[in-house]
């Protein structure tokens, strides 16, 4: 027996049986014909072919026509079993071979592929690539996918319903479903393998492609031999329904933080604070990395914490701008600023946190940033569906190659990107008392990757974290954050992404590109939410552009 897996034809035990000396040389050649299928050896097949077919049939033909035969089925695997005797049929000489087919669409299908023989080889015909075909027949498949599984809030409410090519969304799920339409380019060969054709309806991004499978359930349909007398069914399987995806998102939070951001071009993320499940998506998500400016001062801060590198009650020059590195760094607005930690870190003082990177070393930095989830994908999907989708990762250089290098990514600037979704994650981690929560998306462990938590910083750290966020929102950058019936914490951040027209920034008048940042979580006594938001291109500072858009997000959901 002989097991033959699509596109990888191994060599098994072939168990051809005693050759004696009655066998013929026909049944031979159909003995070594039939290991050399299973082998995946169209050259040796080749060879036991008979003189009129070996001039009418390359190895290259038999290699196409057992190849499409496999992709019409949806085979998956072939097992081929010992040739039987010689028999007489229709005037011809054949040696019956068992086969039986694993396929996607239509289940197991079992049958003979009759061999025939001449002149001691197999005179081979274009049938033979499939069991149950008779000469002149050739496959054809009518293959369809069941009823799509619905996509669900962590409440149960549909986020998404209906057939691919005609899929409804609810309120702003869609932002977090994704979409569906033809498959392109890029999964034709996926969704070739299940039957179906290349421009058939599926999952596309987001959810709807990263659990595509499990929505889309098993595809069936009938499995046919037509020739010039007909149709004759060889195989028949009703498709199965897709399973319903449970997701993590809370519906009304949802539509709240979609129309907080509106038609504002950035993205905002919402986490559970207690264990970082994603609550709400909107815009560029996790889609779009960006500089995150001053909120990556969150990393610098705990890093330079942890490492005992500084303390909160440590006094800072106050200054305009200051050297790191050999580079000379302005505070926004050319203000001056410094004083204790707690003060210069309410005030995102660029001329404490630079200087504050490079005595922390970039080593130490990336290492505090990747313990943050930098450099890794989003722990939103498993494994698996995060191959399928591929979001991007936020990202620090590693190595940091020069002090300047350093002095400006502890900024949040340079080479530093993030989406909402790490920012927020950085704020959880803060709120979780130190420790960092998968930030998953759906609700079944083996959906979600069972990702471990990951202890960042120490709980006395996360505490003194937790009273400089508080201040950035009290007394800082972040008032516009604040909220009268709950105490937050935050961090603005004001990416600055050069000029308008592209050219270095060297007036100060100059009109100059930002990206506004605001991270929090709330409340600060007793945390529940974690969120980021980010508005790019935007028309003002983080303070005073996204912070006002993270506290509507935070009313709604507390």
């Amino acid at each position: 027996m002989l097991l033959v897996p699509l596109g990888l034809l191994c060599a098994a035990a072939f168990v051809a049986g005693a050759v004696f000396a009655g066998d013929s040389a026909e049944r031979e050649a159909v003995e070594r014909f039939a290991s050399a299928w299973a082998d995946g050896d169209y050259a040796a097949m080749h060879d036991e072919l008979d003189a009129e077919s070996a001039a009418r049939y390359s190895a290259e033909d038999l290699e196409k026509a057992y190849a499409e035969a496999a992709s019409t089925a949806t085979a998956t695997a072939f097992e081929i079993d010992e040739p039987s005797d010689e028999e007489e049929r229709g005037g011809d000489t054949v040696v019956p071979v068992p086969v039986t087919a694993t396929t996607g669409a239509f289940g197991e299908v079992a049958g003979e592929v009759a061999v025939p023989v001449a002149d001691g080889g197999v005179s081979w015909q274009p049938n033979l690539v499939f069991p149950g075909l008779d000469p002149g027949e050739k496959l054809v498949a009518e293959t369809k996918l069941g009823k799509r599984g619905p996509i669900l809030a962590a409440d149960g409410s549909v986020l998404a319903s209906g057939p691919a090519s005609a899929r409804v969304t609810n309120g702003a799920g869609g932002i977090v479903t994704g979409e569906t339409g033809p498959a392109g380019r890029k999964r034709a060969e996926q969704i070739a393998a299940l039957g179906l054709p290349a421009d058939a309806d599926t999952g596309t991004s987001g959810l709807e492609l990263a659990f595509d499978p499990l929505l889309s359930g098993t595809p069936g349909g009938r499995l046919l031999a037509a020739g010039a007398g007909g149709r004759t069914l060889l195989a028949r399987r009703a498709p199965t329904p897709g399973e319903p995806l449970r997701t993590t998102i809370d519906a009304k939070l949802q539509d709240a933080t979609a129309a907080a951001l509106g038609s504002t071009f950035g993205g905002a993320a919402v986490l559970d604070a207690r264990d970082g499940d994603v609550l709400a998506l909107a815009g560029l998500a996790f889609s779009a990395p960006q500089p995150p400016g001053s909120t990556f001062k969150v990393v610098t801060a705990s890093a330079a914490l942890e490492e005992g590198v500084t303390r909160p009650g440590e006094e800072f020059p106050v200054q305009t701008s200051t050297v790191a590195g050999g580079r000379e760094i302005d505070n926004a607005y050319d203000e001056a600023c410094g004083g204790d930690l707690v003060a210069s870190f309410a005030h995102s003082c660029n001329t404490v946190f630079a200087p504050l990177g490079v005595r922390i070393g970039g080593e130490k930095l990336v290492e505090e940033a990747e313990q943050y989830g930098f450099n890794s994908p989003p722990t939103i999907y498993n494994p698996e569906a995060l191959a399928l989708t591929r979001p991007p990762e936020s990202t620090i250089p590693n190595p940091l190659e020069s002090e300047v290098e350093v002095a400006v990514s502890a900024i949040g600037q340079g080479e530093v990107l993030a989406t909402p979704l790490a920012m927020a994650s950085v704020s959880q981690t803060i709120a979780n008392r130190g420790v960092r929560s998968p930030t998953a998306m759906v609700k079944a462990p083996e959906l979600s990757g069972n990702y471990p938590d990951v202890e960042v910083m120490s709980p006395k750290v996360a505490a003194e974290m937790k009273e400089m966020m508080v201040a950035v929102v009290a007394s800082g950058t972040g008032s516009a954050g604040a909220l009268p019936d709950a105490t937050v914490a935050g961090k603005t951040g004001t990416a600055e992404l050069g000029t308008s027209d592209g050219r270095p920034v060297t007036d100060p008048e100059q009109e100059q590109d930002v990206d506004a940042w605001f991270t929090a979580f709330a409340p600060a006594d007793d945390p529940r939410l974690a969120v980021a938001v980010m508005v790019v291109n935007a028309p003002g500072d983080g303070g005073a552009v996204a912070a006002p858009i993270a506290r509507q997000i935070l009313a709604a959901g507390l």
